[in-house]
């Protein structure tokens, strides 16, 4: 298995969903209950470095708030304008960074930074990772000649 190759089709299938709009997909495609983690560490720093600690975190309510499909924007790093149809495996795969077999980050092209990450989960990549603020993902260009 190829985790770069794998992992590109799983995010494929998770801004499939995203586009879609089908949210039976989109539910398939991540993981909760490590999202509500992942989020709820980011927003407690955020509080912390102003001083306030909130017990117990953010609510699930406003957690599951920021999970949706309208939280993923995709946009060509070249133009910074929104992509018109979906990424293709080589834009996908261009910009993920392989952590082991089981564990990618989709990079954003324009800052170089992590901003999602999917995690392969009984046979399925799940995103399992994402920023607490919506941050567009900025992917290289097609390459010439690919649909």
């Amino acid at each position: 298995m190829n985790p770069r190759a794998d992992g590109a089709r799983g995010v494929q299938e998770f801004f499939q969903a995203v586009r879609s709009g089908d949210r039976k997909a989109f539910e398939a495609a991540v993981d909760r209950p490590a999202l509500h983690a992942d989020l709820r560490g980011q927003l407690a720093a955020v509080g912390r470095q102003y001083g306030l600690e909130v017990e117990g975190g953010a609510s699930e309510f406003s957690l599951d708030r920021l999970i949706t499909p309208q939280a993923f924007v995709l946009v060509d790093a070249g133009t910074g304008q929104p992509l018109a149809g979906p990424p293709a495996l080589d834009q996908i795969a261009g910009a993920l960074q392989v952590a082991d077999r089981g564990h990618v980050c989709l990079m954003t092209m324009t800052t170089k930074t992590c901003v999602l990450r999917f995690t392969r989960h009984e046979g399925r990549w799940r995103l399992t990772g994402m920023p607490a603020r919506q941050t567009p993902v900025a992917l290289p260009p097609k390459p010439q000649g690919r649909p």
